[in-house]
């Protein structure tokens, strides 16, 4: 089949979709969950021929790799999403005017919506629930890395759908090719929003080559900043957190911005990473202190490459600054826009970094690592979006939804 009648199957399934009841969607993801569970061990299998094929050292593994426990939440996430309200058909505004027109702004599906990601096969559980719970198709291309998981996990989906009387082509799967990303990118009139998922490297290829609608997702170059008002026993559980839970992913911690009236508390901030073999990557002030306190093979100088990169792995920069202007600048110069943090106890300090750091997700004294549609109540997620227009931050039911206008008169003319 034609990547342009593939596409084109996508877009008439919409039709079907936009005409289900919320209960009907609901009644699909119920049945998909339970056959992830009852699946399990086939998809699992799946998820081991992928894995063999990376080295267990990459950063990407931990990404890629499928368990019972994470299937078992991707499950009781997908039901979740059932549980929560419909995105579709909320009156935004309305008004009668003058003549006796009457407006009103109405909530409804993007129609067709195409997701490029890496070496991650839960997204294609997460977006399909989003996707079908918002009434939109998707259009799905993965990286080679997960292949084997996502055609296993879209098999059980169609199976599911079929059983439900819905056109299989409302969730397609695209080869793992680079034919394939060209073909997406350039499907206008056909995919309706494009939503990149994955490194630095990946979104800008999209952002430079698509012709369809994009929103930016995923690149997170994160900063926290210590402020010289910062609690060390609270700012160590919050930096471990933030770059050991999974360093692997977009709100990891990249980079500690410390004051330097702090740095004789950043042994103590930096223990905990002792035990993740996190390397830290120093300017001359923060070495100088670390250097008879960390693990001079975990040590290293800061070189001009340091600041600014997402390091997916056990890594860490830190930045001494002499102010909490510094430390602005700091994020200003190096942020990517995603998750940023400071940990203070100054009440002034904590609201002007709020006010003034420019990011999707702005934390005082908690981990970056909070930066998730789950985590935030929305169920799940289909990226974090780093720009500006349309979404900003977790991508969950609300944010795959744009609106109509409906105009009700009584033969009135202009």
């Amino acid at each position: 089949m034609s990547y342009l009648q593939t596409f084109s199957n996508a877009k008439a399934a919409t039709r079907q979709l936009a005409a289900l009841t919320d209960d009907r969607r609901n009644a699909i993801l119920g049945a998909v969950a339970d056959a992830i569970t009852a699946r399990r061990e086939q998809l699992l299998e799946a998820n081991r021929r992928d894995l063999s094929r990376m080295e267990a050292d990459n950063p990407l593994y931990d990404r890629l790799k499928l368990t019972a426990r994470r299937l078992s939440d991707i499950a009781a996430d997908m039901r979740h999403v059932a549980t929560l309200p419909s995105p579709l058909g909320r009156i935004l505004k309305q008004s009668t005017l003058e003549n006796g027109l009457r407006l009103q702004r109405v909530s409804v599906p993007f129609g067709v919506v195409g997701i490029i990601y890496e070496a991650r096969p839960n997204v294609t559980f997460d977006v399909f629930a989003l996707c079908i719970k918002s009434g939109n198709a998707c259009i799905l291309k993965g990286g080679h890395d997960a292949d084997e998981s996502n055609r296993a996990e879209v098999e059980l989906i169609h199976d599911v759908l079929r059983r439900n009387s819905i056109d299989p082509a409302a969730v397609t799967l695209l080869p793992s090719t680079h034919e394939a990303t060209a073909a997406m990118l350039g499907a206008t009139g056909y995919i309706d929003l494009c939503i990149p998922r994955g490194g630095q490297k990946l979104i800008r290829f999209v952002r430079d080559n698509a012709r369809v609608p994009v929103i930016e997702t995923g690149a997170g170059v994160v900063n926290t900043y210590f402020d010289e008002y910062g609690d060390t026993e609270m700012g160590s559980r919050i930096i471990n957190n933030a770059k050991t839970r999974r360093p692997s992913v977009c709100n990891a911690l990249d980079c500690l911005i410390i004051h330097r009236q702090q740095l004789a508390h950043l042994p103590a901030l930096c223990r905990p990473l002792m035990s993740h073999s996190v390397r830290l990557y120093a300017d001359p002030p923060a070495f100088e202190v670390l250097a008879n306190e960390y693990p001079a093979n975990l040590l290293q100088h800061a070189d001009a490459a340091t600041y600014g990169t997402e390091f997916m792995d056990y890594k860490l920069a830190i930045k001494t600054v002499a102010s909490l202007d510094e430390a602005l600048a700091h994020i200003a110069q190096y942020g990517s826009g995603h998750s940023e943090s400071i940990i203070t106890e100054d009440e002034s300090h904590a609201l002007r970094f709020q006010r003034e750091v420019d990011a999707a997700c702005v934390y005082v004294n908690a981990p970056t690592s909070f930066t998730d549609g789950a985590q935030f109540g929305m169920g799940a997620e289909i990226g974090i979006s780093t720009q500006k227009l349309g979404p900003r931050g977790p991508m969950a039911l609300e944010e795959l939804t744009t609106y109509k206008w409906l105009i009700t008169g009584q033969g009135q003319i202009r």
